[in-house]
């Protein structure tokens, strides 16, 4: 069946009556006709060349919509007898609704994006196909893949899709500035100090340049600080919030600390993004944790010259997968789940691995093609991303569980009272950890 019974867990209310009618109709009559089981490659002794055409549903940019036409094109070469529409759906909030949508409808896309935090959501409920036979029959290399990026699309050992759109967060830094200053990036947390002394200038009471800024508007975020700093999201059974531990809680303390300071700018509210590249870009902030698919716009747009440094770390060292993968529907016809299969493995194959991302502006996601002479050309032109792919297998996936859009909206609010109204994120924090645990219990 596509999904699980328990549809509360990511229907939106006005969907719930309909979707719940299409999955009675649906487990009536078991596998629907033309469809194959769950994860159920058909051998291909005879490739069958029969015509047929499948939809993919995007949330690809402007600005991506040249390298995807091209991409389709060549695939169109390699399998004339598969016709590929590409749909956009809106960014990702508005294709994921419209995926809900197709499911309670019974017509869904062959082929989708999702973005990275929300793939557990659709998988628990079965609305992707289990790649690992397709993956099995065909002998994919998933060692080219690095590490973390292959987990963000697996989920509970059965493998979804791969990386297409990937990015993760990084901090761009004001080189120019911080040379001249005599001081680099700082690595661990304890050298956060030293740097924010050095570089946070003040007139008085008011910073005139904050030492750095962490997006409060994205637990993606500030997920990593907690990590980093020895604490956790969930308890180890994943039953419960540990936010409200001493590990954890390091991390809104140090963001108390040094905001009270004057030497971190905690971006959130309306227009905060916009807000927070600008004042970078003036020289008001001399390093932005931001997403790596901006370095480009960055680089364009900057009077200085422009570092990238990963995230600092205490106890570890990480930083989150961000952006989009490509998954089958499960609710596709069986010829448009080989079709489907064939234009997942071709989109993110290691040849035209660096032209994509080049064109898209986000990662490379082969090994071998980082390490080919065309992604050695790829670092002469984009030397900042070496300080991504030097810490290749730490960029891991976000914490995976089903319910977490919701239960992380409670910590991202204790983080935007503290960006806003300076209100003691201590005590927040363990009234949130407290609605966490209210919001996993139903999916216990």
């Amino acid at each position: 069946m596509y999904m699980n019974t328990n549809v509360k867990r990511w229907v939106t209310p006005v969907l719930v009556g309909v979707l719940t009618a299409g999955l009675a109709a649906c487990s009536s009559g078991g596998t629907p006709a033309g469809t194959t089981g769950a994860g159920a490659a058909p051998a291909e002794a005879k490739p069958d060349t029969t015509p047929v055409t499948i939809q993919y549903w995007h949330a690809h940019a402007e600005a991506q919509l040249a390298g995807l036409n091209d991409r389709i094109e060549e695939f169109k070469k390699k399998y004339p007898h598969i016709t590929v529409e590409p749909v956009y759906q809106g960014a990702y909030g508005d294709l994921h609704k419209k995926l809900q949508a197709a499911v309670a409808a019974g017509d869904v896309p062959a082929v989708t994006n999702v973005e990275v935090a929300s793939l557990p959501n659709f998988a628990d409920g079965g609305v992707f196909a289990d790649l690992t036979s397709w993956i099995k029959r065909d002998k994919t290399d998933l060692n080219d893949f690095s590490k973390g990026m292959l987990q963000a699309y697996a989920y509970n050992g059965k493998q979804y899709g791969f990386p297409l759109i990937v990015s993760t967060s990084v901090f761009v830094y004001n080189k120019t500035l911080l040379d001249e200053l005599g001081v680099k990036p700082p690595q661990t947390w304890s050298e956060i100090e030293a740097f924010n002394q050095k570089v946070t200038k003040k007139e008085g009471d008011k910073t005139t340049r904050y030492a750095f800024s962490v997006p409060g508007w994205d637990t993606w975020y500030y997920d990593p600080w907690i990590v980093n700093g020895g604490g956790k999201i969930l308890t180890g059974d994943m039953k419960k919030s540990a936010m409200d531990t001493p590990e954890s809680l390091r991390f809104i303390e140090n963001f108390k600390k040094w905001k009270q300071e004057g030497s971190m700018h905690i971006g959130y509210g309306k227009g905060a993004s916009d807000n927070m590249r600008q004042m970078f870009l003036n020289g008001e902030i001399a390093m932005v944790q931001h997403t790596s698919a901006l370095l480009k716009m960055y680089r364009e747009n900057a009077k200085f010259e422009v570092g990238v440094s990963f995230l600092p770390g205490d106890k570890t060292r990480t930083s989150n997968i961000g952006g989009a993968g490509i998954v089958m529907m499960e609710g596709a016809k069986a010829n448009q789940k080989e079709a489907a299969w064939k234009f997942i493995e071709f989109m993110t194959s290691a040849e035209p691995n660096i032209k994509w991302a080049e064109s898209v502006g986000y990662l490379p996601t082969r090994k071998s093609a980082i390490a080919s002479s065309e992604g050695a050309e790829y670092f002469k032109r984009w030397p900042q991303y070496k300080a991504v792919f030097d810490n290749f297998d730490s960029v891991t996936p976000r914490l995976q569980h089903p319910a977490y859009p919701e239960f992380s909206k409670q910590y991202m609010e204790v983080v935007g009272r503290l960006a806003l109204n300076n209100e003691d994120p201590v005590p927040l924090m363990k009234e949130a950890s407290q609605k966490m645990n209210d919001v996993l219990k139903d999916y216990e």
